[in-house]
């Protein structure tokens, strides 16, 4: 189960990503409402992601901050970038998140670009793949994708391997293959 994250002390940046007007024909004419794709993050290692529906775009965006309040996600890093590639699937879209040197910047596009940087990842590589660009499902696979990264301490811990035993047994692997 997703440990809660306490939104109340920590400072947000909220950054509006996608709005869609969805029109519904009625006898007088045309009623037009919204839903907001808001991104919401600390700026460190917390991001979240809201969608917030309603008849004027500005109460859609006070339901959508709220709403990723709610949904954020521990964002794991390696130095500025992500600890491993990974792939992240929602829906259609699927999105490649790779760890790139640093000084290299956040290269993604519109969604992914927001929650990396909202997520305090600084150097990373991106690449928004499937079958659609859709931006409300390509923020939910990025946000799977980062659910999914481990760090190398995770990973050892979850082999039962401390960090000199996990030295060891890479030079044992090594000596082995040689």
């Amino acid at each position: 189960m997703p440990r809660r994250i306490e939104t109340e002390a920590v400072e947000f940046q909220e950054r509006v990503v996608a709005i869609n007007r969805v029109s519904k024909v009625v006898k007088g004419g045309k009623r037009f409402r919204f839903a907001v794709l808001v991104v919401v993050g600390d700026g460190i290692s917390q991001v979240g992601t809201g969608i917030g529906k309603a008849k004027e775009i500005a109460e859609a965006v006070r339901k959508g901050i709220e709403k990723a309040k709610k949904n954020m996600v521990d964002v794991r890093h390696a130095d500025n970038t992500i600890p491993h590639p990974v792939v992240g699937e929602f829906g259609a879209a699927r999105v490649l998140l790779k760890p790139a040197p640093e000084g290299t910047g956040v290269i993604a596009g519109g969604v992914v670009r927001a929650i990396m940087e909202l997520g305090g990842v600084k150097d990373v590589v991106t690449k928004v793949t499937g079958r659609t660009s859709n931006a409300i499902n390509v923020a939910h696979a990025t946000l799977e994708a980062i659910k999914i990264t481990r760090t190398e301490a995770e990973i050892m811990k979850l082999r039962g391997l401390a960090g000199d035993e996990a030295a060891e047994e890479a030079a044992d692997d090594t000596a082995a293959g040689e």
